[in-house]
């Protein structure tokens, strides 16, 4: 089982480049350190040390991802990548989550 300090590690290593982007932050959200751009969350590390990220509801289908549960509830645009898919699968779907949210949160 992942451990949430491997997840951690893995986010350390891919959010140089995302920090680079404009109005993108580190912050707090569901009890976990993540990214944001101009305050609205597109990536954490889950407690299980995996990566939760926000994308389009169709796309996380497309990705063959499962949807983030919270409270037993399947959460539409909230995406689970497992610590197992590696530093390279993150930074890829990191990115397309920066960009959706990025697409979606006003200037």
């Amino acid at each position: 089982m992942a451990t949430r300090d491997e997840g951690f590690a893995l986010l350390e290593e891919l959010a140089p480049a995302l920090l680079a982007e404009p109005d993108v932050g580190f912050g707090r959200m569901f009890g976990s350190e993540g990214l944001s751009v101009r305050g609205k969350f597109f990536a954490f590390v889950s407690s299980q040390g995996d990566l939760v990220v926000k994308l389009d509801a169709d796309r996380i289908e497309e990705s063959g991802l499962d949807n983030m549960v919270m409270r037993g509830r399947p959460m539409r645009e909230w995406a689970v990548v497992p610590v197992g898919e590696g530093v390279d699968r993150w930074r890829e779907v990191a990115r397309e989550a920066y960009e959706f949210v990025d697409s979606i949160t006003p200037r």
